[in-house]
């Protein structure tokens, strides 16, 4: 790619910010925090943001760890999400202190540029990616009315562009029976541990039908309390993936059908909720997508194009609403996957740290382009537009519904 002085001038401010950025990144990997409770993460986020100019609102959508930074006042606003959760018992082992602090870097390195380009730079601190979907929330909040393109990186062992997501629902499970005792006299209980080994045993049946791409998980959190006590109460937590939201509406049912049988086989009582949010399937935008991989190589990175669904992410939710991208920027890992320990173990590494620059430059490179080059300006401004008019119409419809 063909470097200007608007990408030259957001490339020094990233390295100006270095020491501050691999700060923040260490920092949050040795002090994790889980979902919808990342007070010290998001507020050290957000200091950084407001040192470098940026107007900060915290608290945002009701939750205590979100918060918006926002730099400039043109027309076009270009999104940043940061993510900074950890998970339990492993810490930051999907890399969110390195997606947290890449995000952050971008928008400063935007923010200088952004009067010049005619640009808003938007950094959404977005909590619970693992747990719960912050995102959601802020979309419901309409904090993502106003943005033209969201842009993340994503912690990997590999760089590559254009990967989707599976879609994704959660559930919380508990069934409730009658105790009483094992020895003497089982029958007069209702036994919950047997309701879900009957849901399990459904489960298990119903894999041999699952669609391609399509999977269901799940952990015990209350088994009983004693081996000589008829269980009264167990509880699990479950998740349904598939391909898109539509198919996972399907799967939803007919994995409800199977717990719904275990009440049903042992006289037990079943609850079902729903824990968090659902996460759509992500669709990155191929242009958006070339713009950033483009980037990355111009950084020396080695991009993979072999599209891929990997996982599930909030980000999805937000690709169904607005051009988005999320792509993965890979380290030495040795060879680990996410969600280990040996893949949080990297998180500090110096390829990490690269990855944080290199995420942050890439992106911004991606908005500096999108926001010089009049073809893209327009088509990102054009759909900005339509979409602030269908949300404008289904208001009106639902203050004067149409006959």
């Amino acid at each position: 790619m063909k470097l200007t002085a608007h990408h030259r001038t957001a490339r020094d401010a990233a390295e100006s910010w270095r020491p501050a950025l691999l700060g923040l990144s260490h920092q949050l990997h040795a002090d994790p925090e889980l979902s919808f409770e990342e007070h010290r993460s998001a507020a050290a986020l957000a200091g950084l943001a407001e040192r470098a100019g940026f107007a900060v609102e915290r608290g945002v959508a009701g939750l205590p760890t979100a918060f918006t930074a926002v730099r400039g006042s043109g027309e076009l606003v270009v999104g940043l999400c940061a993510e900074y959760d950890a998970l339990p018992g492993m810490g930051h082992a999907c890399g969110h202190n390195v997606n947290g602090a890449a995000a952050l870097g971008a928008a400063l390195a935007l923010g200088e540029v952004a009067d010049d380009l005619g640009i808003t730079v938007k950094l959404l601190g977005t909590p619970a990616e693992e747990d719960g979907g912050g995102k959601v929330h802020m979309i419901e909040d309409g904090l993502f009315d106003d943005v033209a393109v969201a842009m993340m990186v994503h912690a990997n062992d590999a760089d590559t562009v254009g990967n989707g997501s599976l879609a994704i629902g959660s559930w919380n499970i508990a069934y409730t029976g009658r105790p009483a005792h094992a020895a003497a006299a089982p029958w007069e209980g209702r036994n919950a541990l047997d309701a879900l080994t009957v849901a399990q045993t459904g489960l298990g049946l119903l894999r041999q039908q699952l669609p391609p791409e399509s999977v269901v998980h799940g952990i015990i959190t209350d088994g009983g309390q004693a081996a000589n006590v008829i269980p009264a109460r167990t509880a699990a937590r479950y998740e349904v993936r598939s391909p898109t939201l539509e198919s996972l509406r399907t799967l939803q049912e007919r994995v409800r059908a199977c717990f719904e049988a275990g009440a049903l086989a042992t006289g037990t009582e079943l609850r079902m909720e729903p824990h968090g949010h659902d996460f759509a399937d992500l669709r990155q935008d191929t242009t958006v997508a070339e713009l950033y991989a483009d980037a990355a190589e111009a950084l020396g990175r080695t991009v993979g194009r072999a599209p891929q669904r990997t996982g599930s992410t909030d980000m999805g939710n937000v690709s169904h609403l607005l051009p988005t991208i999320h792509p993965m920027i890979g380290y030495d890992t040795g060879g680990a996957r996410q969600h280990t320990p040996e893949f949080a173990a990297a998180g500090t590494s110096e390829g990490a740290d690269r990855a944080v620059l290199d995420g942050a430059v890439a992106m911004a490179w991606t908005g500096v382009s999108l926001a010089a080059v009049p073809g893209h300006r327009a088509r990102l401004l054009a759909e900005a537009d339509r979409r602030a008019a269908a949300r404008e119409r289904a208001q009106e419809d639902a203050v004067s519904p149409r006959p």
